[in-house]
């Protein structure tokens, strides 16, 4: 496998990349099963360093129904890395492994056969800047933490959930509430890629009121985040 360069090296960077059904938001924790071939020695190359800096891809594939990625076309073109903070390495090959998702990412290209599983050239997505706004950006944060607390009261236990903490930033913001929201994988695609700060807390403040009304009218809860069905069981990729 050819060593990730780094941002200063080139415009773009290489990186290992593991699709799954769902959107990882950054500053979120990703605990993962890993059980296929190709996913093994990936985290194996994790673990041993063979991987810079124990970080990598993931990116939510377009269909449930993909059996091999062979192009961009079937994967969003946004993700985020996570680093590998975990790994417990099962008597049978398998890993048990927990990751924090850092950065988002535009993918650029795919090396479907370089390393047993993918490699893609990313470039790296920051934030638009935050003008000053005479105060709305503090109260959007809080009518974005109420409609928050309200989902939450309706979705879970009072011991499933706590209130982002007051340092929170405002870039930060809008994926710690939506960590708490199950919400389709195209909402959650739509925080990932927006990248001015103001519009992403209020999308996610507008994605909490919704979820919360449609709790309120079905009468029904999800289950608790602990209960999740395992997102790390993708369909065999590549």
């Amino acid at each position: 496998m050819t060593e990730p360069e780094s941002e200063s090296d080139a415009t773009t960077t290489l990186l290992p990349l593991f699709p799954l059904q769902t959107v990882l938001l950054p500053g979120t924790k990703l605990p993962l099963h890993i059980f296929e071939p190709r996913y093994r020695q990936l985290t194996a190359d994790l673990v041993s360093g063979t991987v810079p800096g124990r970080e990598f891809g993931v990116v939510a594939l377009r269909s449930s129904l993909t059996r091999e990625v062979r192009g961009l076309d079937q994967l969003y073109e946004v993700g985020c890395s996570t680093i590998l903070r975990e790994a417990k390495r099962l008597p049978d090959g398998r890993f048990d492994v927990v990751t924090q998702a850092q950065r988002r990412f535009r993918l650029t290209d795919l090396d479907c056969t370089s390393a047993p599983y993918l490699i893609a050239s990313v470039e790296w997505l920051d934030d638009e800047p935050v003008a000053p706004s005479g105060g709305m950006a503090e109260r959007l944060a809080t009518v974005a933490r109420a409609a928050h607390q309200r989902y939450c009261e309706t979705a879970w236990r009072s011991d499933d959930w706590t209130s982002p903490e007051p340092d929170t930033t405002l870039e930060e913001l809008a994926y710690v509430l939506a960590a708490d929201c199950l919400l389709p994988l195209e909402d959650r695609q739509r925080l990932l890629e927006e990248r001015h700060p103001l519009r992403r807390l209020r999308i996610a403040c507008r994605l909490l009121t919704r979820e919360t009304g449609f709790l309120n009218t079905l009468g029904a809860v999800p289950l608790p985040p602990g209960e999740l069905t395992d997102l790390s069981r993708p369909a065999s990729l590549n």
